[in-house]
C-alpha cells in the first residue's frame, strides 16, 4: 500500500511539474539583455536565490497573472554538469551532488512558487514552495516525507519518490511565513540556515561544493523566528525535528530500536536551530554564528537486529564576510560537530568514548574582473576525528540495490582546495568551470582511502589513493 500512495504520488507531482514547464515555455520569453553591473555581490551569494526583484537581473519566463497580482512569484532554472576525476573512477570520491566522472548530469530541473513576507506595515503573509527533480534530489530529502522512514531499512536517505539511482523527485521547501514589523514566524519545511553554501544552483559560486557543506544538515523541518531590532542584528531561533528530517519518530520499539532508551530524551527527536547575524553598518562586514542540537540515532549496523543508539548531535557553524576593496571578498567559515553514543572508536588521545568529532576551517577568495567574469579560489580543511560523518559513494550508500560503497567511513584529513570561473553572458545564464584537489591523511595506515578507482565497485571496498584531480563544469539557466 506504501509503495502504491508513494507510487502515485510521484505521478501528481511529475504532472504538476510537466504543466508548470508547459506554461513556462508557452509564455512569449522576452530577450535577455547584458548586465549594466554586477546585480549580486559575492557576499550576498545566499540571499540572491530567494529574491523575485531582480532588477537587471534574469528574464523570467513564468508568468501567472492572477497570482502575481498578489505578490505570487513562479521562476526556476536548470543546472547541467559534467565532471571527472585523473583516476578513472566512476565516482569523484566524497564529492556529492557532482559525483559521477564523465558522465552528464541533469543536477537540477527547479522550481520556486513564492510570495515573499514584508511587515514593516504590519502583518503580512507569505510562503514558499520549492520542487527538484534531477541528480541532486536524494541529497535534500527528508525522512518521512521524500525519504523514507528509518524503519525498516536504517538508512537515512533512500529516496520515496525516485525514478532511478540517478533522478527523482524532492520538495526540500515547503513553508509558510508570518511576519508584523520586525519579526518573522516560518512554519513548514525548510533549508538549513548554517554555513555559506546552499543546495540551489543559483546560490553558489562553484559546481562542487565543500565538505562542510555536503555532511551538514540540508534541511529542517518545524518553525523559525527571526527578530530584527535594528538593522545591523538578526536573531534566529526555532524548534525543529532535527536533522534532514520532516516527522519520523525515534525508533523506540522494533527494527533498529534504541538501546539506550534511558539517555535523556531519548525519544523525542525535539532540536533547537537558531543564532545571531551581525552586519557593519557600512554593509562591508558581516558575521554569522549559528547552531543546531538535539538527540540524532546511530544505527550500530546494516542488521536490525543490533539496534541504534541516540545521542545529543550539535553543530555550531560561524561565518565570517568582508569586503575588502571593491572587486575583493573573503569568506571564513568554521563548523564544530559532535554525537554522543556514536558508537565509533577514539579518533585522538583523551577524545571521550563513543563520541563523533568533526570540525572545519574554511576560506573563500572571490575577485570580480568585469561585470561579466568573476573568479574565486576555496581551500578547506576537514577533519573527520572517528571516521563517522564522510561516506563514499553517497549514491550508493544511500539508495537500494546499488553494488558499491565503503561503510566504515574515513577517519583522518581532508584537505580540498578549488579554482574556479563563472561567466555571465547575459542575465539568464551562467557558465561555472572549475579545477579542484583533493588530499586525505588517514589516522592510520588501515583505514581504506577515499579516492581512486575501486571505490564504489563492490560492497565495503574503498579507494586505494589519498588524493584526486577534478575537473568539471556546469550550465545554469535561469527562466
Amino acid at each position: 500500500m506504501d509503495q502504491l500512495f508513494h507510487h502515485r504520488w510521484t505521478l501528481t507531482v511529475a504532472g504538476a511539474v510537466a504543466a508548470w514547464l508547459a506554461s513556462c515555455f508557452l509564455t512569449s520569453p522576452a530577450r535577455a539583455q547584458a548586465p549594466e553591473m554586477s546585480d549580486v555581490a559575492p557576499e550576498e551569494v545566499r540571499e540572491a536565490w530567494e529574491r523575485t526583484d531582480y532588477g537587471s537581473g534574469p528574464d523570467r519566463r513564468i508568468h501567472f497573472p492572477r497570482l502575481e497580482d498578489r505578490d505570487i512569484f513562479t521562476y526556476g532554472w536548470i543546472e547541467y554538469g559534467l565532471g571527472a576525476n585523473n583516476w578513472g573512477a566512476p565516482f569523484n570520491g566524497p564529492i556529492t551532488m557532482a559525483d559521477r566522472a564523465w558522465q552528464g548530469q541533469l543536477n537540477q530541473l527547479y522550481t520556486v512558487m513564492e510570495r515573499e513576507v514584508d511587515g514593516s506595515d504590519g502583518w503580512d503573509l507569505g510562503g514558499r514552495a520549492d520542487l527538484l527533480f534531477g541528480t541532486d534530489f536524494f541529497y535534500t530529502t527528508a525522512l518521512g516525507w521524500d525519504a523514507q522512514n528509518l524503519q525498516p531499512l536504517g538508512i537515512e536517505n533512500i529516496a520515496a519518490w525516485d525514478f532511478s539511482k540517478d533522478y527523482g523527485l524532492a520538495m526540500p521547501q515547503l513553508y509558510a511565513d508570518v511576519a508584523y514589523h520586525d519579526v518573522n514566524l516560518r512554519f513548514g519545511h525548510f533549508y538549513s540556515i548554517l554555513g555559506f553554501e546552499q543546495v540551489p544552483a543559483i546560490g553558489n559560486f562553484f559546481y562542487t561544493h565543500c565538505f562542510s557543506m555536503q555532511f551538514s544538515p540540508f534541511t529542517f523541518t518545524g518553525f523559525l523566528g527571526s527578530w530584527t531590532p535594528n538593522e545591523n542584528i538578526t536573531i534566529y531561533s526555532g524548534v525543529t525535528t532535527g536533522w534532514n528530517n520532516f516527522f519520523d519518530g525515534q525508533p523506540m520499539t522494533g527494527d533498529f530500536a534504541i538501546l539506550n532508551p534511558g539517555y535523556p530524551g531519548a525519544s523525542s527527536n525535539a532540536s533547537y536551530l537558531g543564532g545571531v547575524e551581525f552586519e557593519s553598518s557600512d554593509k562591508k562586514q558581516k558575521l554569522a554564528i549559528m547552531t543546531t542540537s538535539g538527540n540524532e540515532v546511530t544505527t550500530i549496523s546494516r542488521n536490525p537486529a543490533d539496534g541504534s543508539l541516540v545521542g545529543n548531535r550539535s553543530l555550531i557553524s560561524t561565518v565570517y564576510t568582508n569586503r575588502l576593496t571593491d572587486r575583493l571578498v573573503w569568506v571564513f567559515q568554521n563548523d564544530n560537530a559532535w554525537q554522543f553514543n556514536a558508537n565509533v572508536a577514539p579518533g585522538n588521545e583523551g577524545q571521550q568514548p563513543g563520541t563523533a568529532q568533526w570540525y572545519s576551517f574554511v576560506n573563500y577568495l572571490f575577485w570580480e574582473f568585469t561585470p561579466e567574469w568573476q573568479g574565486a579560489v576555496r581551500l578547506e580543511y576537514f577533519r573527520d576525528n572517528n571516521g563517522y560523518i564522510i561516506s563514499a559513494p553517497l549514491r550508493n550508500e544511500s539508495q537500494l540495490g546499488n553494488p558499491g560503497y565503503w561503510t566504515e567511513g574515513f577517519a583522518g584529513n581532508f584537505w580540498e582546495l578549488t579554482f574556479g570561473l563563472n561567466w555571465y553572458p547575459n542575465n539568464n545564464w551562467m557558465i561555472r568551470p572549475e579545477l579542484r584537489y583533493d588530499w586525505f591523511t588517514p589516522n592510520n595506515d588501515s583505514v581504506p582511502l577515499p579516492y581512486g578507482k575501486p571505490l564504489g565497485q563492490g560492497i565495503d571496498t574503498g579507494g586505494n589513493q589519498y588524493g584526486q584531480f577534478y575537473a568539471g563544469c556546469d550550465v545554469v539557466w535561469q527562466f
